[in-house]
């Protein structure tokens, strides 16, 4: 993470910034986030991620109707310039304070910072949270995927949103690693393939590129929007629906996509070594995606 952050509209030194200790977020995971890709001092596809955190907000009770979308994008821009950042991403956390129930948390006003910071405090429903860090390494010769022994489950509230509560993911992600994989693959309670722990999955077989339907449990990601319409643009056939292991294993071709690693090649899974010859669906769509991001409409 880079040396400076803005937390509720304030500029500061990442050590400086603080929230309170009893919160809808800190208490129950109450909040929502976005990794935005930063090209040449941008952020990428802004539009689509604001519009994805506010409905995400939405959809788990996180208040965001004091939120205004100028000010936070200016906000966002500010500290890419002042953490000097060319190419790199930045986290927009939406994190719900406690307004009600057993566990709300009194200030007397006598023990507060002042009397206007107390009021402030207690108005402010949720917390904004902005942070910006270095691009997501992507290992040179490609991710190597294994299948994750935890299973996510498309009846959870939380099935496809892209909240605070993602303990599932970072512990199916720690797991793989230490196993010495980059990635692991996630299947739903009825073996379906999900994604990436921390990434959405494409594949290809025989010139069609396939992804899991959101109805899987497969987050809505930006980059996988952006990388269904590119395929559209490349005229390259796409199939979105519910597959098991077999046809992951029976893939030409494996790529991860999300704003942190862009388009990124999986060279093994299962036992079966990949490459990515000049010319094919995964090279011409992130060379695609490459040109978006350089002419962005």
């Amino acid at each position: 993470m880079h040396p400076h952050v803005f937390l509720n509209a304030q500029l500061l030194p990442a050590a400086d910034a603080r929230i309170h200790a009893v919160t809808g977020a800190t208490l129950y995971g109450r909040g929502v986030w976005t990794t935005i890709a930063i090209n040449h001092a941008t952020p990428f596809q802004w539009q689509a991620h604001w519009a994805r955190l506010i409905a995400h907000a939405a959809m788990v009770g996180v208040e965001t109707t004091s939120l205004d979308e100028e000010m936070l994008r200016a906000q966002l821009d500010r500290l890419i310039a002042r953490n000097t950042i060319a190419m790199g991403r930045a986290r927009i956390s939406l994190l719900a304070k406690a307004t009600s129930g057993a566990w709300r948390i009194h200030v007397p006003e006598r023990n507060a910072r002042s009397t206007d910071d107390a009021r402030s405090d207690d108005a402010r429903s949720t917390d904004v949270l902005i942070v910006t860090g270095d691009a997501r390494r992507v290992p040179a010769e490609g991710f190597a995927l294994t299948v994750s022994p935890h299973r996510l489950n498309t009846h959870s509230p939380l099935a496809g949103l892209k909240t605070t509560n993602y303990l599932e993911h970072i512990i199916a992600w720690e797991e793989a690693h230490a196993r010495h994989f980059d990635e692991a693959v996630m299947l739903n309670e009825r073996g379906e393939i999900i994604s990436a722990t921390l990434a959405n999955l494409f594949w290809t077989k025989d010139g069609t590129l396939h992804t899991p339907a959101l109805a899987c449990g497969a987050l809505a990601g930006t980059t996988r929007a952006l990388m269904l319409e590119l395929a559209g643009e490349l005229a390259v056939p796409t199939i979105e629906g519910a597959y098991d292991l077999a046809h992951l294993g029976d893939a030409d071709e494996i790529f991860l996509t999300s704003s942190g690693v862009g388009v990124a090649f999986c060279n093994a899974f299962d036992f079966r070594r990949y490459s990515a010859a000049a010319g094919s669906i995964t090279l011409r769509l992130r060379e695609a995606l490459r040109q978006r991001a350089l002419n962005p409409e």
